[in-house]
């Protein structure tokens, strides 16, 4: 099935002041390590949303997956402060059972995206 949001983090948008000081430190040297490393913990991270699961990966050399089904899902939060509203990111949590998120990521682009196709999808299941 085609994959409806596949999206690692970002990293201008969801830390911009971050962003800048690093660029501002390139020059000395370690701005270059911080937005190195950055990136690689960026693209360390993928979520995927299809129409009957949702795909968690993390690791660059070793991978950690986890995957949940969306009939599963129980609840769908969405965390954004104002700039992150400004910029369209987001952290998403997602539930299936107990008090502890089954995924939890930081720093997706159009998070709101991500609740609407999962609430689509369970509906259609019913």
């Amino acid at each position: 099935m085609s994959n409806q949001y596949d999206e690692h983090p970002v990293m201008f948008k969801n830390n911009p002041l971050g962003f800048i000081i690093a660029l501002i430190l390139v020059p000395v040297g370690i701005g270059l390590i911080i937005l190195l490393w950055w990136h690689l913990q960026n693209k360390s991270q993928r979520l995927t949303v299809s129409a009957g699961d949702i795909l968690y990966e993390k690791g660059l050399l070793s991978k950690e997956r986890s995957e949940v089904s969306i009939e599963s899902i129980r609840t769908v939060k969405i965390k954004q402060s104002f700039f992150n509203r400004i910029f369209g990111v987001g952290a998403v949590e997602i539930y299936t059972a107990g008090d502890n998120p089954e995924i939890a990521m930081a720093g997706l682009p159009d998070p709101n995206k991500i609740r609407e196709l999962i609430k689509a999808y369970s509906k259609r299941g019913e």
